[in-house]
């Protein structure tokens, strides 16, 4: 069959040559949402954790102790609840690393730092439960 002059349309290898390009910019557009996804995640994370490191630290400067748990700060008014871990998704599963015991009182020991319990490795190539 003889195409009419004038008649338009298209081919099978335009419109396959249309669809592969589609498909690449989606493919591409996908992996930069999932890596914006992480990195917000990751800044939330390290917010959180710098949120609770400055309420352990006035825990300590107001009372001259360190807090028994994560649940005193709130208690005590230094946070208002305890954070979700953005990473594990659970507000149960932080790190907690205890003082250094006192000689006075030895069987005394607080919170001295908190860690993310997540397993998982940033963006940047560190362990999230080493910030």
């Amino acid at each position: 069959m003889r195409r009419r002059r004038g008649a338009r349309g298209w081919t099978l290898i335009e419109l396959t040559i249309v669809i592969s390009l589609i498909t690449v910019l989606s493919t591409l557009a996908l992996v930069g949402y999932g890596n914006a996804v992480t990195r917000s995640r990751e800044a939330v994370l390290k917010e959180d954790l710098f949120r609770m490191r400055d309420a352990i630290d006035q825990h300590y400067a107001d009372l001259g102790e360190y807090p028994s748990d994560l649940g005193a700060l709130v208690s005590a008014g230094y946070l208002r609840s305890i954070p979700e871990d953005p990473m594990t998704r659970s507000s149960d599963t932080w790190v907690v690393v205890p003082a250094e015991p006192d000689p006075a009182e030895p069987f005394v020991q607080g919170v001295y730092d908190v860690k993310s319990g997540s397993e998982g490795i940033a963006l940047d190539g560190t362990a999230h439960a080493d910030w």
